[in-house]
């Protein structure tokens, strides 16, 4: 199903547009949208690799995608729980792997911690159902950490080790959930999450631009990070996951590999994973079978029907260097029930013209991804933007997914 050559050249339009004011607009972005086949129907980089950077943004740089690594995890647990090497809800054998978090406290509204009734499962941490949260999306895990704070990007899981916003099992919080289920995997498999990645995942798949720890020639292209003003303008600013950036390959071993928030990767990279997911955990390039379908089709079924509100709870600009306030995630006319996947939200439907069973997700730093898996297609857009919730780089997405619906007749 290619596009027509003046749809692509429509696109490229578009995504030019949005980076048209280095110091207003977007400075950089890239662009990549994948059919079932693995073929990749559009890929455009424009403006600029930073807003303090005379290079141009090209379709080679690397970014930083954050929490755009839950869906790598996600596949990841979903490979251990193929073999039985995992178990969604056995919360004992989550217990037993990460004793850290046996005796978590529950913090309460007034601030007091009490103890947590239950255990927690891998079910729960992949659907952000088992308590924990984030301190810049949350004002009373935030106001509880001072005056030291956790500092979530730092590497240690001492700043991960965050007592639980509700019972676990009780509600929906977006937050280092699916950090812990990567440290199970790591725990039950005896490898870093990175080096279980790139043997299970990445190398099967073909993919060398993607990693916990970019390599020198990925982070020579690595993308500048950039911050918004209130005003609207940007300046630059410092990588937040900095750590890895800046190790000896003798220090790895000492960095926490975070599964909610560790990766690096260009938008192609990404972008076949998702593919594989279209292709239903078979890999379209390279023919490499990661999951079954019967486990895909799982991670794209609503696991939280009891909360069929959970992104409407907003979120708040607890940390507003980081974030912008969220009053909704993805917000769909007439407000159905929302639904999570296995690491993902599911949109159920939305005005672009996808699917209601599409998976998508986000990263910090205004990425965006999506994966329809019944109309055949998905894609990636990437920034390097702070605070999260960028309106421009919203606009682009929306614009660029309604663009592909309309040229793919749906």
């Amino acid at each position: 199903m290619p596009l027509s050559a003046e749809v692509i050249e429509n696109l490229k339009k578009t995504v030019d547009a949005a980076c048209a004011d280095l110091k207003s607009d977007i400075p950089g972005t890239s662009v990549v949208v994948v059919g079932k086949d693995g073929k990749e129907l559009f890929a455009h980089a424009a403006g600029q690799r930073g807003v303090t950077s005379s290079e141009p943004m090209t379709p080679d740089n690397v970014f930083w995608i954050a929490s755009c690594t839950k869906m790598i995890a996600g596949v990841a647990c979903m490979q251990l729980v193929e073999q039985g090497k995992l178990h969604l809800d056995d919360g004992d054998e989550i217990e037993r792997l990460i004793p850290e978090i046996k005796d978590l406290k529950v913090l309460q509204k007034d601030g007091s911690l009490v103890d947590k009734k239950r255990k927690i499962t891998l079910r729960m941490l992949l659907t952000h159902t088992a308590g924990f949260g984030y301190t810049f999306f949350n004002n009373e895990l935030r106001d509880f950490s001072h005056p030291i704070g956790f500092d979530e990007f730092s590497g240690h899981i001492k700043d991960i080790l965050q007592p639980l916003t509700f019972q676990p099992g009780e509600g929906w919080q977006y937050g280092v959930n699916i950090d812990f289920a990567g440290l199970a995997l790591e725990r039950a498999t005896g490898l870093s999450l990175n080096d279980y990645c790139h043997k299970n995942i990445f190398e099967p798949l073909g993919l060398k631009n993607i990693s916990m720890f970019p390599t020198d020639a990925m982070k020579k292209k690595l993308a500048f990070m950039n911050h918004r003003k209130h005003d609207g303008s940007l300046i630059g600013r410092d990588h937040l996951l900095r750590k890895p950036l800046v190790v000896e390959a003798s220090e790895k071993k000492d960095v926490l590999n975070s599964a909610g928030a560790g990766a690096f990767s260009t938008p192609s990279d990404y972008a076949q994973i998702i593919a594989t997911l279209l292709n239903d955990g078979t890999s379209p390039a390279t023919g490499a079978k990661i999951l079954k379908k019967e486990t895909v089709d799982l991670m794209f079924t609503n696991q939280i029907e009891k909360f069929p509100d959970f992104g409407r709870q907003g979120i708040p600009d607890a940390k507003p260097d980081l974030t912008n306030p969220l009053p909704e995630l993805y917000p769909v006319e007439g407000n159905p029930p929302q639904g999570w996947g296995l690491t993902f939200m599911l949109s159920n439907g939305g005005s672009t013209g996808r699917s209601k069973t599409t998976g998508f997700w986000a990263g910090l730093p205004n990425c965006w991804w999506w994966c329809d898996r019944e109309k055949g297609v998905g894609g990636i857009v990437c920034s390097q933007i702070l605070p999260f919730g960028d309106v421009k780089v919203l606009g682009l997405w929306f614009d660029i997914e309604t663009q592909i619906y309309q040229a793919l007749g749906n």
